[in-house]
């Protein structure tokens, strides 16, 4: 069994792709995974260190503000695009690959189509509950798609019902028990607040929750760990240096044990990523969302407010983000210990625990009708 995995440029794309790897090598050891990315976005580390066997193509998106620099970008963009189709055509014929996985990403795209023309047999996973533009231009053609939110489905064009599988969720992140992490963390009954922005971290998180610190810090009432992210370690350090913290709060750059954090949270404040609403609703966590409006289709909004949707989560916008709005919601929702339960009751009642499981059956399927 030979399955093939495209897609990437973020992390988003990479990881549910290499969660699905995992549980077919666990169940198939002797299965080839193969990988198609390209050489310089965050594939090209992720993949080689998880040990599969990894090839390149180069492709770029394409951008829709038309100023002259985009132009030229664009008409590269084109020729990049005719370059991968030819190079995905001929490593798909070398590879031969039984089944081809995209997860999405501009990679994916030449990948799939070229498959799809192959005759091989095709599937998709889409993270978001707004498609990517990839999903949206191979949906149709694809043997098996497969969505995170059925909020998505009315976004594509398909030949046949989607599966809803959800995203692959870590299994660390489903064993670890509240109590158990509060003794981890070493801490006591009083709320504790999980903020964090993104490994690079999000300026205006990090100041709007420099601003909430400030608030709670006096009243030793909440405990809080936040995770600043590479950049913004330093500056938020320098903009506390005026109080002394008291020591329920922990300001660290990166949490390397966020699944016994967010076991240990009573509230998430944090953005909207796929990934992360995911686990928020497997470990059914009441939430603070602050979509990143960066993001191609603003698929962070329509992320949150599918946890909004089902009394899960407030979301705050960006352009309405400051101090004093995140301190106002946290003290509503942490004054009313009854909307805080139930908002963790609704998300937990919103995740899909068993994705890995979902996906796998829906990839053997495919696997068994290509021979």
């Amino acid at each position: 069994m030979h399955i093939l995995f495209a897609g990437g440029g973020t992390a988003g794309h990479i990881n549910p792709a290499l969660a699905i790897a995992g549980v077919i090598k666990q169940k198939h050891p002797d299965a080839k995974i193969s990988y198609i990315g390209t050489a310089k976005k965050l594939e090209a580390k992720l993949v080689p260190a998880a040990g599969y066997d990894f090839y390149t193509i180069d492709v770029a998106g394409f951008q829709r503000k038309l100023t002259p620099k985009n132009v030229v970008r664009n008409i590269s963009a084109v020729a990049k695009a005719v370059t991968a189709s030819v190079k995905s055509k001929k490593l798909l014929k070398k590879l031969k690959p039984d089944v081809v996985i995209g997860t999405g990403g501009y990679v994916s795209g030449p990948v799939l189509k070229q498959a799809q023309k192959l005759g091989i047999k095709t599937a998709i996973h889409e993270q978001n509950a707004f498609p990517g533009i990839t999903t949206k231009m191979l949906a149709a053609g694809a043997d098996c798609v497969m969505l995170a939110f059925p909020e998505a489905e009315k976004h594509l064009k398909l030949n046949k019902k989607p599966v809803i599988t959800g995203n692959p969720v870590r299994k660390e992140l489903l064993d670890v028990e509240k109590n158990e992490a509060r003794k981890k963390l070493g801490i006591g009954d009083k709320p504790l607040i999980l903020s964090f922005g993104g490994s690079l971290g999000a300026r205006p998180i990090n100041e709007a929750v420099t601003e909430l610190i400030k608030w709670h810090n006096p009243s030793g009432n909440f405990y809080h760990i936040h995770a600043t992210g590479k950049t913004g370690y330093d500056t938020m350090c320098e903009n506390l240096s005026d109080i002394t913290l008291n020591d329920k709060i922990s300001i660290k750059e990166y949490i390397y044990d966020m699944d016994v954090c967010m076991a240990a949270a009573d509230l998430v404040i944090g953005r909207a990523g796929a990934i992360t609403l995911s686990e928020i609703s497997a470990c059914g966590k009441a939430a603070i969302l602050i979509p990143s409006p960066y993001v191609s289709e603003n698929h962070q909004y329509h992320n949150a407010m599918t946890l909004k949707n089902v009394g899960a989560a407030e979301v705050i916008e960006e352009k309405y983000l400051t101090g004093d709005k995140l301190i106002d919601t946290v003290k509503t929702l942490c004054n009313d210990k009854l909307t805080l339960k139930t908002m963790a009751e609704n998300a937990k009642k919103n995740a899909i625990t068993d994705a890995n499981e979902r996906i796998y059956v829906q990839v053997m399927e495919l696997y068994k009708n290509s021979k």
